[in-house]
């Protein structure tokens, strides 16, 4: 604690300094000096009077005793003051459990299971323009659960200098860059889902490229991943990549060999949702229907 120019008091003392070493009391203490005065120490108390001596009726300055110090100015005691215990912190140590793989859904629930309140994993698979990564956003936003949404593309483009643009040609850095992406959206959604974070990760995953499908997905969530397939018609897909820009809009001769390639979507036992006529809210109600249907009764992949 700290003194007022001019307090009465002394300073408070300090650990190896001895009793406030150039202190002078005459300095803080006007008045006539008295003989037998304490001298190079605080007066607090001051000595008894000599033998003999009467104070003055009306003192000029009253004994240092007679004067109870102000609250502001109490001297610091010497030892702190009982407290109730040291304050408890309240951030830095939540807990986190570590990520593991997904378990599929148990037996199939009595009533019928209800998405929106359910910790899910969800893969939306489709060609560019399918509107995947529209459908997963809205879908995550307008959960009553925490819900997170982890698109492959953006996490790709985490790299910056040296990226491998698969449109530039797949070769072995774009596959590294793609695996790598993949793993990464992998872990993330794991320790997302041991948090009690739902997940919806979307990637234009080919059911005839074994090297970049379903086993990696399943290896790195685990098999209790959700996987659902958007796939509208031609044309609402090349309608949609028209808007596009950057490296994300594809030439309409790509956007053709991908769709026709996910085709091959078609009796592979996945859910597969045609979006052409819909919006996105209507799709993320139909969504929900296909991921109550997959709950009660898991597809096989």
């Amino acid at each position: 604690m700290q003194h007022a120019v001019g307090s009465p008091l002394p300073p408070p003392h300090q650990p190896g300094h001895g009793s406030a070493e150039g202190w002078s009391p005459a300095a803080h203490h006007p008045g006539p000096h008295h003989p037998g005065a304490h001298q190079g120490s605080a007066p607090v108390p001051p000595p008894p009077p000599a033998p003999g001596f009467t104070p003055a009726p009306v003192p000029q300055t009253p004994p240092h005793s007679q004067i109870p110090p102000a609250p502001q100015h109490s001297p610091v005691p010497s030892a702190p003051p009982h407290s109730p215990g040291p304050v408890p912190d309240t951030t830095g140590h939540v807990p986190l459990p570590p990520g593991a793989p997904v378990g599929a859904p148990s037996s199939p629930p009595a009533a019928t299971p209800d998405p929106a309140g359910t910790t899910l994993a969800v893969l939306l698979i489709g060609p560019a323009g399918a509107g995947k990564t529209s459908v997963a956003k809205y879908w995550a936003d307008h959960r009553r659960v925490p819900t997170a949404h982890i698109s492959l593309d953006d996490v790709r483009e985490w790299v910056r200098s040296g990226f491998a643009d698969p449109q530039s040609g797949w070769n072995d850095h774009s596959e590294a860059q793609y695996r790598l992406a993949r793993r990464t959206c992998g872990f993330a959604a794991r320790n997302f889902l041991a948090n009690g974070i739902s997940c919806i990760l979307d990637d234009a995953v080919f059911p005839d490229r074994p090297v970049v499908g379903l086993g990696g997905w399943k290896r790195h969530v685990g098999p209790g991943l959700l996987p659902v397939v958007l796939l509208p018609g031609l044309e609402i897909v090349l309608e949609r990549n028209a808007e596009r820009s950057g490296n994300r809009r594809l030439t309409d001769e790509e956007v053709a060999r991908i769709h026709g390639r996910m085709a091959g979507w078609y009796g592979s036992g996945l859910p597969i949702i045609d979006n052409s006529q819909m919006d996105v809210p209507q799709t993320a109600r139909v969504l929900d229907d296909v991921l109550a249907r997959s709950i009660a009764s898991p597809p096989s992949w």
